[in-house]
């Protein structure tokens, strides 16, 4: 018997962490997995009052109609190191999370979600309070920028793409420079012969803005086309959303429009114990 797909959703009980489980729950149905909803708290004499509000969230979630297995998880630290902890124990293949933005002191943060992706081998999803299509995600932006890690994430989005039969845009930055504009095209070339190779629909874009702009460019792209999805790769040095900071990196996160954002670690593509894009 094969081991079912598992989707992690940490929750904190507020209107986002719904709002991930909504994303999960209709991942899940695409991807037949089962759903494991965590709570951390900062010591153990609360576990008992997490598992009661975990059973009351299950409940809930049940009688508004997710009907994939839910299952509750405690755990007792740090939400920066136990999240990713979590999913590797459970074998989650995917992290559905929720984030409140850039503002506030709430559960998870832009921030705090950056500092809690970079602790983990699993893939994230992050959203703010945008529910998913009921069709799932249709239309995914996958920025390439200069650096070979760009490519990584093709992998996941190609993944992504069977389950849903998408669409994907590539986009590019404006590059004027002679050396630079010819490394963005070698990453576009393959790009396109890795989502052909696959029979998976695509098109590209150049962005009317450069390297400096690639984040603002990328988002105000995904509007123009109604995307569902944008999707990064989180290398804070290397790539160009890195070498713009942790705050634009907060910025594609916590986009305005709040369009979902698949991102992933370099080291997390084929990851060998995410059953979930196991298509």
């Amino acid at each position: 018997m094969s081991t079912p797909k598992k989707i992690l959703v940490p929750t904190d009980f507020t209107r986002v962490a719904e709002c991930a489980l909504n994303h999960a729950s209709v991942m899940a149905g695409r991807m037949d997995a089962n759903i494991h909803l965590l709570h951390i708290v900062a010591d153990k004499d609360e576990v008992e009052e997490a598992r009661t509000k975990l059973d009351m969230a299950i409940a809930r979630a049940q009688k508004a109609g997710v009907d994939r297995p839910l299952v509750p998880e405690v755990r007792v630290g740090s939400l920066y190191d136990l999240i990713g902890t979590a999913a590797a124990e459970i074998g989650a293949g995917l992290i559905i999370m929720g984030t409140h933005g850039m503002r506030g002191m709430q559960f998870i943060t832009g921030s705090r979600a950056l500092r809690v992706i970079t602790n983990s081998a699993v893939p994230f999803i992050v959203v703010q309070e945008r529910n998913i299509r009921p069709t799932g995600y249709q239309k995914i932006v996958v920025p390439l920028d200069l650096q070979k890690e760009s490519r990584q994430k093709l992998t996941l989005v190609a993944d992504m793409a069977k389950y849903f039969k998408c669409k994907v845009y590539l986009v590019t930055p404006n590059e004027k420079d002679e050396f630079l504009h010819n490394q963005v095209v070698n990453h576009l070339r393959f790009a396109n012969t890795y989502l052909n190779e696959r029979g998976i629909e695509h098109e590209e874009h150049i962005l009317e803005e450069g390297s400096d702009d690639i984040v603002q460019g990328t988002i105000r792209y995904a509007v123009q086309v109604d995307a569902d999805l944008i999707t990064i790769v989180n290398t804070l040095q290397n790539s160009i959303f890195g070498v713009l900071g942790v705050p634009n990196e907060q910025e594609v996160i916590t986009n305005a429009p709040q369009i979902p954002v698949m991102c992933m670690n370099p080291n997390t593509v084929g990851y060998t114990n995410a059953p979930v894009f196991n298509v």
